[in-house]
């Protein structure tokens, strides 16, 4: 393992916010050569091919902000469209601190149903049909209908195929077909999940409902039907910028281009080797055949990344020059624009628990070597594999962060914290808790200090530093947004916070992130583990075609990616301690690591370094029944501690009160129960009836956020009290998933109006 010695100065943390560019020119000041293109090129086509790390998002804010500070582009002609709310949340803050707030920024579903809420009553009559959040409930009903029934996992698998055949534009009768023209691996009988997709079609329709993909076939319908409310919309949006454009559906493309018309004032950004959502129906078909559409295009290529070492760039291209297909063909070869680095690391270890000790051991010398925890990631393939990390970090007192599960802004501190501070920008100088601060941060520290937060954080981990970093976030987003702006109030940043909240858009919390691959696309970190990297599990099993490989070795570019300046990757020959060492690294590792022949200290000069064998780590022995005292390797065993097969102490009244729990709050949250508290934790608590929040802690199987999610009402079930929720955690559907916005569009008459939006 490369010491902190050998890497680069790290950057200061980046502030969340800047001043305000005082002229157009000055908007252009910092830009590279390339970016300056883009951000000058405002006439056109243009089409933008931008590698990982090379400033992209940078590149079309400052483009819109240059065309609108200059006169070019009216603030409110131009649509800028990407495919997350954090995305947009993040795109329209930055383009107010360039000075061009005016501009639309939304997701496809955003926008859409904005104008479908504003034209339904002209174009069909009566109210929108009610959005259908989930639409699992339903899919199983359907299968229902039709005698099929349905696991968990299946459930999952037909309501994936209902989405892609709908994104795709593909009715229930055709759905067979384009299977099979499509090549693609449909996880049941093709037939019968026709008839699944139109009975659910049907019961959507008998109960007045549509699902986010209705949202976008209705406003295409409208669109291609209604030439009259096709050019009022045209009227309005006159240049179109898609972020993400590799990751388009036919339909989102069919919606681009009703939007866009006989018109030509599109720019379009994306990278062909970051395609990791082809399942949902997204294709580079588009982004690779633009020049095709727009001859006249102009094609900027961004290829210096700014944000990788030399390093890790040069990994990422030899990973990408091992790739097939029509993506690969048109990959951009990134360069390095960072000083030199520490070598990225391959470890091997004996099994999965060894692979996350000594995952999060290396982390905590990072964060002792000076790596802020927030600056730090652990990525994974599936979701599955978090829980050995978050133990791990757990027993190794680091605070970490599941990003996917609870969301900043719905967690119980950061929802009192934003109360009290509403309340006190309404109070204003009527509020004795500000009185003797003498700035906005200053404010702000006083008003969290009423509710408990200190400026010093509480020993240890758990769910007390958890609560204390979130808050400490919301300090520096504070700091950040006084030092952009001198002037602003309280209630300016309780405006800003809002407007936050709304596209979850969260500040940076101290804390390492756990997350799937798919969920890293977007961002980035100092120092990243890639886990888990078996044959099997990336690629994952079920990936046989030559496409599927390829979409797989796309996700590891992402990963890689993902990196400034440390990257470890990893892989266990074995999943429990004790079990066969039958698993192979990667095959997308063939090639780039150094020969596993070697022992030596760093991965580029002695081959893998191998991890520590169970044998030669005394710290920790055999884990053993507390019942017989034999030793234990299965997971669920390791959790109840004790044999499946032993006298169990459970109390089960205990367990009946704690399954109906879960049972609503499950419903609450609109998750599966287990996504609560799987079956065996479960178990494991109420064998052990924990009454507060620290003994809960020490549960096998509950790991921080879990405690600070639920840990007040489990205890409150334990002891015999009723528990008190502590509210809904929000939707928790995939990280590109879009969601929709509140108010309708406007549609103003006049370009005026437009501008004075």
């Amino acid at each position: 393992m490369t010491s902190a010695s050998h890497s680069s100065p790290l950057p200061l943390r980046p502030p969340e916010f800047s001043a305000v560019p005082d002229s157009a020119d000055a908007v252009l000041d910092g830009l590279d050569p390339e970016q300056r293109a883009v951000a000058t090129t405002l006439r056109g086509p243009v089409c933008v091919l931008a590698g990982a790390g090379t400033g992209k998002t940078r590149a079309i804010t400052h483009r819109i902000a240059y065309g609108v500070r200059s006169g070019i582009l009216q603030a409110g002609s131009v649509l800028a469209v990407t495919f997350t709310q954090r995305a947009a949340g993040e795109m329209r803050g930055r383009l107010r601190q360039l000075g061009a707030a005016g501009v639309q920024a939304r997701t496809f579903h955003s926008a859409a149903l904005r104008q479908l809420q504003y034209f339904w009553p002209r174009a069909v009559g009566g109210e929108l049909p009610a959005l259908l959040e989930r639409k699992g409930p339903l899919v199983a009903e359907a299968a229902a209908r039709c005698r099929v029934r349905l696991d968990r996992a299946e459930l999952r698998d037909v309501t994936a195929e209902v989405e892609w055949a709908k994104v795709t534009r593909t009715t229930p009768e055709d759905y067979p077909a384009a299977v099979r023209k499509a090549g693609r691996a449909a996880p049941r009988d093709p037939a019968g999940t026709s008839r699944i997709y139109a009975m659910y079609e049907q019961l959507k329709q008998e109960r007045g409902q549509i699902d986010f993909e209705d949202v976008l076939l209705l406003t295409v319908g409208i669109l291609q039907e209604r030439a009259d409310i096709a050019e009022r919309v045209r009227s309005q949006y006159q240049h179109f910028v898609v972020d993400e454009y590799q990751d388009v559906s036919p339909l989102q493309q069919r919606l681009l281009e009703l939007w866009l018309g006989d018109r030509d004032s599109i720019c379009v950004v994306g990278d062909a080797s970051q395609t990791i959502y082809s399942f949902t129906g997204a294709t580079p078909d588009h982004l690779l055949d633009f020049r095709l559409r727009h001859p006249d295009a102009t094609v900027v290529r961004l290829v210096r990344d700014y944000r990788s070492t030399p390093q890790v760039v040069a990994l990422a291209n030899g990973l990408l020059s091992q790739a097939v297909g029509r993506a690969a063909e048109h990959r951009l070869e990134l360069v390095s624009q960072r000083p030199a680095g520490p070598e990225p690391v391959y470890r091997e270890y004996p099994d999965e628990p060894a692979e996350a000790e000594a995952t999060a051991r290396r982390i905590r010398e990072l964060i002792g070597a000076g790596v802020p925890a927030g600056r730090i990631a652990v990525l994974y393939r599936i979701n599955a594999q978090s829980e050995n990390y978050e133990q791990a970090l757990a027993d190794a007192g680091v605070a970490c962060q599941l990003r996917g599960a609870e969301r900043f802004f719905e967690r119980q501190e950061i929802r009192q914290a934003g109360l009290a501070l509403r309340g006190a920008a309404r109070a204003g100088g009527n509020d004795r808790v500000l009185d003797g601060a003498d700035s906005l941060a200053g404010q702000v520290r006083a008003v969290l200090s009423s509710i408990g937060w200190t400026h010093e954080p509480p020993g240890g981990s758990g769910a007390a530093r958890d609560r204390w970093e979130s808050l400490r976030a919301l300090v520096r987003l504070a700091e950040d947004f006084q030092r952009a702006r001198p002037a602003a109030t309280l209630a300016d940043l309780v405006a800003e916070l809002d407007e936050r909240a709304a596209a979850q858009h969260a500040p940076e919390v101290e804390g390492v992130t756990l997350a799937s691959l798919h969920a890293a696309k977007g961002l980035e970190w100092d120092a990243v583990f890639l886990v888990g990297l078996t044959d099997g599990m990336l690629p994952l099993t079920h990936a046989r075609t030559p496409e599927q490989i390829e979409e797989e070795r796309r996700l590891l570019y992402v990963g890689i990616t993902r990196a400034r300046v440390h990257l470890t990757l990893s892989w266990s020959l074995a999943r429990a301690p004790g079990g066969r060492p039958g698993r192979r690294p990667s095959r997308f590792l063939e090639g780039l690591r150094p020969s596993a022949g070697g022992t030596g200290g760093r991965a580029a000069a002695g081959g893998v370094v191998r991890g520590p064998r169970r044998a030669e780590r005394v710290e920790r022995g055999p884990v053993t029944c507390r019942v017989c005292g034999r030793a234990m390797t299965e997971a669920v065993e390791l959790k109840l501690r004790r044999c499946a097969g032993c006298p169990s102490d459970l109390d089960e009244e205990l367990y009946e009160r704690l399954s109906h729990w879960r049972a609503g709050r499950a419903r609450e949250l609109g998750r599966p129960a287990f996504a609560v508290f799987t079956d065996a934790t479960l178990t494991a608590i109420a064998e052990r009836g924990p009454v507060t929040t620290a003994e809960l802690s020490a549960v096998p199987g509950v790991v921080p956020h879990k405690v600070r999610q639920f840990g007040a009402e489990v205890a409150a079930v334990c002891a015999g009290r009723a528990a008190e929720m502590s509210g809904p955690a929000g939707p928790s559907g995939r990280e590109h998933r879009e969601t929709e916005e509140d108010a309708p569009e406007n549609f103003p008459q006049s370009s005026q109006e437009t501008a004075g939006k």
